[in-house]
């Protein structure tokens, strides 16, 4: 059965060693909005350092995950010190149970603060992609499928929650099933 995987990618106003209170306040809402993520109906998993390193997103093993990469537009840092970068890369039994849980709780609170955490780009934030059961999407895959929504918009390769597709390519609204 094919599952869906998410990226998101935002550039923040400051570097994740930033000690200021906005950054602070960050990390502090990400274990409990990863937390309650993880718990989701729907959810199969997300990339995750293999040696759970979470300081130096550049220089981790992230195992099958792929090496991390970022897409070419990002223009700062990316040293521990330097990086301002969030980065997602995530799997889900389909497009529902990944928007309820954007949509919903503690990760809608996030939202509603997401221009205090991150710099307005121009670039879209998320992209989904249908896989097949057996190959693990890299972080390569999701930054290619992000400039890929960028550059042409949505289609069945690269979509965002607005204009999504079932895998077999049929278009399909926002939050509506797409399986069988």
């Amino acid at each position: 059965m094919p599952r869906l995987a998410l990226y998101t990618f935002g550039v923040l106003k400051s570097p994740l060693t930033d000690p200021g209170p906005l950054t602070r306040e960050f990390y502090a809402s990400g274990e409990a909005i990863y937390g309650n993520i993880s718990r989701h109906p729907g959810y199969l998993a997300h990339a995750e350092a293999a040696d759970g390193d979470r300081g130096g997103l550049f220089d981790a093993d992230w195992g099958a995950w792929g090496e991390f990469a970022v897409p070419t537009w990002y223009g700062k840092g990316r040293t521990v010190e330097t990086t301002a970068l969030a980065a997602t890369l995530s799997l889900w039994t389909d497009l529902r149970p990944a928007f309820d849980a954007v949509y919903t709780g503690l990760h809608r609170e996030a939202l509603n603060r997401r221009y205090d955490w991150f710099e307005r780009t121009g670039h879209p934030n998320h992209v989904f992609w249908w896989v097949s059961d057996d190959p693990t999407p890299t972080w390569q895959d999701g930054v290619s499928r992000l400039e890929e929504l960028h550059d042409h918009g949505s289609t069945p390769d690269a979509f965002t929650f607005h204009q999504s597709f079932t895998p077999d390519g049929t278009p399909t609204g926002p939050a509506m099933s797409t399986q069988p």
